[in-house]
């Protein structure tokens, strides 16, 4: 089935059951597992559980395949997968603890004031590192000739 049909499906699925905030993220750049992610947010547990009834049978009927789905016992993080669509429906509460959205963006989000947001700070070395790499004698880094204006002129 055309990932376009696929998703149009699901996402016509999820808004027949009145999922709530559906985001379809395209993740062709960024894995090869899948193509699409369709992330919508159920009020409830039985309303996660309807919801997943809901684009199992709608894809069945149009003759795609549903390759298994994941949490339903539990209806707080139910995940669909339809091959090039892997559809997450989830409590509100979950969905804002993982934050997918911005797990799954291709570009870094930009902080309110334009600027990059900061890059984790690396971890701190263990004391076992630190000792190891301070006893590790260190060469003395070779002097490399300065070169300013023109080859051959002294300034």
């Amino acid at each position: 089935m055309d990932i376009r049909k696929l998703q149009k499906i699901a996402v016509a699925a999820l808004e027949d059951i009145k999922a709530e905030d559906i985001e379809v993220i395209d993740t062709r750049k960024l894995t090869a597992l899948f193509d699409r992610i369709i992330v919508a947010t159920g009020n409830s547990n039985r309303q996660t559980r309807a919801l997943v009834r809901s684009v199992h049978d709608k894809v069945k009927e149009a003759g795609g395949e549903v390759y298994g789905t994941e949490g339903e016992e539990s209806g707080e993080w139910v995940l669909i997968d339809l091959g090039d669509v892997v559809v997450h429906v989830m409590l509100p509460a979950v969905r804002a603890y993982y934050n997918l959205e911005e797990l799954w963006q291709a570009a870094p989000k930009r902080a309110k004031d334009g600027a990059a947001a900061a890059p984790p700070k690396p971890a701190k070395a263990s004391r076992r590192a630190t000792a190891a790499a301070a006893a590790t004698p260190k060469e003395p880094a070779a002097a490399a000739p300065r070169r300013r204006g023109t080859p051959g002129k002294t300034s």
